[in-house]
């Protein structure tokens, strides 16, 4: 760890002590070349639909797998949910490299402030600090690079979930119930805002947010459903209070396989909200 006179110490901040030692955390994509030539932004993989939704438990966080180029699938198995620490998560879509790369870093900050701290964050200043990173990502952002995140997590003290949507200039704004992001954001949104209710059950929101994930897919060609055959299936999570828990391939695989039933027998799948494998309510 280096020192630093008073006058320049960072502080709790990571972000800041990547500068001050000459470290600027995006800047291998504020010198990508562009050609004055170019007649659109830089090409690379994007995320697509990501989603989470308030529970009587938490929070739940959802995501596809599909990434894109263009009008290629650049992969098929990206995953977009990832813990930001024991009690939060942040979802990603927009440019995936600059997306991975944020939240990383996001990750090593809020790790940094506990160690100099001796406490953890609060809820609302990780999404602050989320914030504050997306607001210095704004030149890449101009550049085609954006990173639209979403930020959820579960704050002890209160005993409630709560979730956090950004714009590309770091504008942060609190949702009560659920929040999207992606390409499709709109089909999913739809989905959740029909069938979101104050009671909902940790499985009853899992089955939620995999109904909007399918409708989501299913109309939006940028957006991956399950994919049995090759066994990838939406990351889904769950924040409450024993803090962050991603469900595996196989219990994602059965809450699908809840809402399958319920597509083949006619329905349009709401009954699947009402439908979840005995893990998910663990």
């Amino acid at each position: 760890m280096p020192f630093f006179a008073p006058g320049d110490d960072p502080g709790a901040s990571f972000t800041e002590l990547l500068r001050r030692t000459g470290s600027e955390p995006f800047s291998g994509f504020a010198q990508a070349p562009v050609s004055p030539s170019s007649s659109g932004p830089l090409d690379g993989s994007h995320a697509t639909t990501v989603l989470a939704v308030r529970s009587a438990d938490g929070v739940v966080v959802a995501g596809d797998r599909r990434a894109t180029s263009g009008h290629l699938i650049s992969h098929r198995d990206m995953r977009k949910v990832f813990p930001a620490d024991s009690f939060s998560a942040v979802a990603i879509a927009g440019a995936a490299g600059p997306a991975v790369q944020m939240v990383r870093i996001f990750q090593l900050q809020l790790e940094y402030y506990e160690k100099i701290e001796g406490k953890p964050l609060s809820l609302e200043g990780k999404a602050n600090q989320l914030a504050e990173m997306l607001r210095a990502h704004l030149p890449q952002a101009m550049m085609g690079l954006a990173v639209v995140p979403i930020f959820a997590g579960f704050e002890p003290s209160d005993g409630r979930g709560r979730l956090f949507q950004y714009d590309v200039t770091g504008g942060r704004y609190e949702e009560q119930d659920y929040a999207t992001a992606g390409s499709g954001s709109l089909h999913a949104g739809t989905v959740l805002k029909l069938g979101f209710r104050d009671d909902l059950s940790e499985p009853d929101a899992l089955a939620l947010s995999v109904q909007a994930l399918w409708h989501a897919a299913d109309e939006d060609s940028a957006t991956g459903g399950p994919d049995p055959v090759r066994g990838i299936y939406p990351v889904l999570a769950a924040i409450g209070s024993d803090g962050f828990r991603q469900l595996s391939d196989a219990e994602s695989g059965e809450v699908f396989a809840a809402l399958q039933a319920s597509l083949a027998s006619g329905g349009n799948g709401g009954t699947a909200a009402r439908m979840a494998p005995p893990e998910a309510s663990r």
